[in-house]
């Protein structure tokens, strides 16, 4: 059984890989936050698409790679086949994302479908770990344990449960870092749990391996991964976030004016008079004497017969003498004394009338010069 060295280059290679591992579930985790606040289907896919390829590229495949160039078998080259390694990563991300479509979509049953996809998630990335594996070559055959496999594999669900998990629930900065921080420690903790049920028994060199150097495979790795980290890094900070829309939906609402409440829009000189500020009205002085008003004569709006006929007495027909039952003056002396009376009645009546003409008409106009006749009242005559 040969010997094998799993970090041939010192702490660097784990360093690495797990400093990827964060970086990539940061970017992940950052990028199911802005799935679950999209608000059109388009965005929503765009999202899910970057989170897996930062959750199962960044994050998953890029650290086992990392994590494999400091492998080593003592006594054998050891060579990786391109279309193997290029599966393993396309695995890689296809796997997380159904994980993540699983339990991100939809919201009923929600810890049911962070089972299920955590378990589809958990056995594609194992399959991606293991196809990587696959695709070393080296002058040996290469053996497994079964335990560890199984071991491997159970990690890789709990993590991939652990990682929907937080996607689905974590919105906040220090939350997401804390989670990207265990998300590392399980991604590594699975490819060296992996790593270490693989034994080599070296055979004799017929050929050397045939494949890519891990140092051919290295500029290429290394590029592809530097941009696409820098294109979620753009795609991040480019996309607007929630402080970002309320800010933009309030600058609309101060453009458009009362459109953007529901209120029908007025004219300017509306506007103007309704913001302008009302005046108080004065009140009068309390000290003040009110006038009285003049009232008018009763009778002023009547004719002047009509006032005539007001001013004369009203005089009611006298009254019958009861008859005497015992003694009385006699039936002649009754009728003179009633002649009598409506005679002096008449004639008060009368005198009561040219009065009253009299001081309606007033006096009389002086003569002209010409005039043989004096000032006299006619009443006199």
């Amino acid at each position: 059984m040969a010997e094998i060295h799993h970090l041939a280059h010192g702490w660097v290679t784990p360093t690495a890989s797990y400093v990827l591992s964060v970086l990539g579930s940061l970017l992940g985790l950052t990028c199911a936050v802005r799935f679950r606040t999209a608000n059109s289907p388009g965005a929503r896919n765009f999202w899910l698409i970057l989170a897996a390829v930062a959750i199962g590229g960044t994050g998953i495949w890029t650290m086992h790679f990392v994590a494999m160039l400091g492998f080593d078998v003592v006594g054998t080259p050891i060579r990786y086949d391109v279309g193997l390694t290029a599966a393993s990563a396309l695995l890689g991300i296809v796997a997380v994302g159904i994980g993540l479509a699983i339990a991100l979509n939809g919201t009923s049953a929600r810890q049911l479908r962070i089972v299920g996809g955590g378990v589809l998630a958990g056995l594609g990335v194992a399959g991606m770990h293991y196809t990587g594996m696959a695709a070393m070559r080296l002058d040996g055959e290469i053996d497994y344990s079964i335990t560890r496999v199984g071991m491997s594999i159970g990690i890789a669900v709990v993590a991939a449960a652990v990682a929907l998990w937080l996607a689905v629930t974590v919105r906040k900065a220090p939350a997401i870092l804390a989670a990207a921080l265990i998300m590392g420690v399980a991604v590594n903790g699975m490819h060296f749990t992996g790593m270490s049920a693989m034994s080599v028994h070296l055979e004799p060199a017929v050929t050397p391996p045939s494949g890519a150097a891990a140092s051919q495979l290295i500029l290429p790795i290394g590029l592809t991964v530097v941009f696409a980290v820098l294109g979620l890094l753009y795609a991040l900070m480019a996309a607007p976030t929630d402080e970002d829309r309320a800010g933009l939906a309030y600058l609309a609402a101060r453009q458009d004016g009362p459109d953007a409440v529901g209120e029908a829009p007025r004219p300017i000189q509306q506007q103007a008079a309704a913001n302008a500020p009302r005046p108080i009205p004065q009140q009068p002085p309390t000290n003040t004497p009110r006038p009285i008003p003049r009232q008018a004569p009763a009778n002023a709006s009547r004719p002047i017969q009509q006032q005539r006929q007001a001013a004369l007495p009203q005089h009611q027909p006298p009254a019958v003498p009861q008859q005497r039952t015992n003694s009385g003056p006699s039936l002649g002396e009754q009728l003179g004394s009633l002649q009598r009376e409506q005679a002096e009645a008449a004639a008060q009546a009368h005198a009561d009338g040219d009065e009253h003409t009299r001081k309606l008409q007033g006096p009389r106009r002086m003569p002209s010069a010409n005039s043989s006749w004096t000032f006299r009242d006619r009443a006199d005559k």
